[in-house]
């Protein structure tokens, strides 16, 4: 199996019809496929090979999804990475993954050309665009344009590795999730089979970052459903609206804080949105109330569901038909199992709180060289998520906390530890701890409490400031509160339960 056989598939069951629309202009199946077929040949040209790791750093566009196909085609590994993140981490992802080539646009070039600066063994780099590359780089347009298709799928099996998708880790670094064809071809099929809602040949609106694990699978489905798919580079909300209107969206997949965004735009009642008839939120918690007032404000219904990127990511949402449970983000998947433990692994009964479990053809086999993460996460065939919850008497799964402190600040990860490292950085920084705080555009932001060193008078701006330069902005804490200690237990553990009320009651909003 290789996933690259899908974008043939997809040619050989439903013939050549408009597959793409982005800024404007039309894309049909069959150039997206040329063009992938192209890519591949320049790829395996430049002396790559079977297994060979290729990074994907831009914001989405038509090349992202002629290079998820190329890759594939020639055999070699996709390695998505948010073009969010800074230069340093994206540094510390290629000298990790050993990835021999990365693909980027030119507005992220820069980014590109810093982390690559100081790599002991650098790799190629293509860009996107009809100028001339950058000095030393490669053109993504002349590779598709100059070489010859590769008219044969270099052959792969199911559990060879498709994508490594880069998660932060609570080590401080980020850690690698293996993703195999199989794994990948499971969750879409897990989704179909559940649900059954997906028409042929509908129109879909695709805002998620192409190189986001939830993207990722909305992406790969578009070839099992011959669904067609307005593109934007990156989400604006009044421009989502404008499209879904222009072009009849059915169907649209998104975080939380964009459908908030959709819903709290002073435009948003001039836009025509009865053309759709589902919306899928994920990645983050939607408080019902908003949930509510979106579907009351731009009609379709709304179905949330449960994922991580170690799953693929899909392990439950709410069907067509099911009665809908406030804070319930419905039930497993078809081909999923779920189950809740407690701290020593046991399974819990229904309406007992433990860690969330969850098994099947979906799940990830594990970390990126990183025995020790993968023998903590994957134990005895069962995924242990790290999040807290529990099944009800229906099996309708509730997620409660989360039990590695993770912030999900507009559907996007921040895990604590990784700022908090970057704090402790500073000079006048004698401790601090970072836990997220209830936002209603955000659904989290990032709140630090820093405890200075004696004498020392930091601002809050100060703070800020010194994370920005080290962190990608989506990970920069909004607040700062200084405190004189930090909460915590006999051991000396840092209470963040305790934090996290405190930035509460003194933040949320």
């Amino acid at each position: 199996m290789n996933l690259a056989e899908l974008a043939e598939a997809n040619l050989a069951e439903f013939g050549e019809y408009e597959r793409l629309i982005f800024e404007g202009r039309a894309y049909t199946n069959r150039q997206l496929f040329d063009g992938s077929c192209r890519l591949a040949a320049g790829l395996s040209a430049l002396g790559l090979a079977p297994d060979d790791r290729v990074v994907l750093m831009m914001a989405n566009g038509p090349e992202v999804l002629m290079s998820y196909p190329a890759i594939w085609r020639a055999g070699m590994t996709a390695i998505p990475v948010l073009f969010l993140l800074d230069a340093k981490e994206l540094a510390y992802i290629l000298e990790n993954s050993g990835a021999k080539v990365v693909i980027t646009s030119p507005e992220i070039y820069p980014k590109v050309s810093d982390a690559v600066r100081d790599l002991a063994a650098p790799p190629r780099v293509i860009v996107t665009g009809n100028d001339e590359p950058p000095p030393g780089c490669l053109s993504f347009d002349r590779m598709v344009a100059d070489n010859a298709p590769l008219g044969r799928i270099v052959p792969r099996s199911g559990g060879d590795v498709a994508t490594i998708l880069y998660t932060s880790g609570t080590t401080g670094r980020p850690k690698g999730v293996v993703q195999t064809h199989d794994n990948l071809h499971a969750n879409v099929m897990n989704a179909w089979n559940t649900t059954k809602t997906r028409r042929l040949g509908e129109m879909t609106l695709l805002v998620l970052p192409l190189a986001h694990t939830f993207g990722l699978s909305v992406l790969v489905s578009g070839y099992l459903f011959g669904v067609r798919s307005v593109l934007m580079r990156w989400f604006d909300p009044e421009a989502a609206l404008a499209l879904i209107e222009r072009h009849k969206v059915r169907y649209m997949a998104g975080v939380p804080t964009m459908f908030v965004y959709m819903l709290m735009h002073p435009n948003a009642g001039k836009y025509d949105t009865s053309s759709v008839e589902r919306w899928l939120v994920g990645a983050a918690p939607m408080p019902v109330e908003q949930l509510k007032a979106f579907e009351a404000k731009f009609g379709g219904t709304m179905y949330v569901g449960y994922g991580l990127s170690e799953a693929c990511p899909s392990l439950a949402n709410e069907r067509e038909g099911m009665p809908r449970k406030p804070g319930s983000t419905g039930v497993a998947l078809d081909g999923v199992r779920l189950k809740i433990v407690d701290d020593a692994g046991v399974e819990l009964p229904r309406g007992q709180i433990g860690e969330i479990c969850a098994q099947g053809r979906n799940v990830s086999p594990g970390y990126l060289d990183d025995p020790r993460a993968t023998a903590e996460a994957f134990r005895d065939g069962w995924l242990f998520t790290g999040d807290c919850g529990y099944l009800d008497d229906e099996s309708y799964l509730f997620i409660v906390e989360r039990k590695k402190d993770l912030v999900i600040r507009g559907g996007l990860n921040v895990y604590p530890k990784d700022v908090e490292e970057v704090l402790h950085k500073h000079p006048l920084v004698a401790e601090a701890a970072v836990v997220g705080v209830p936002d209603s555009r955000m659904g989290e932001e990032v709140c630090a409490f820093v405890v200075v060193k004696e004498g020392a008078a930091p601002t809050a701006e100060e703070m800020i400031a010194h994370c920005q330069a080290n962190l990608a902005k989506y990970k920069t804490p909004r607040f700062v509160e200084f405190v004189r200690a930090l909460p915590k237990t006999g051991l000396g553990k840092v209470q963040k339960k305790e934090l996290r009320r405190l930035a509460a009651e003194r933040f949320a909003k």
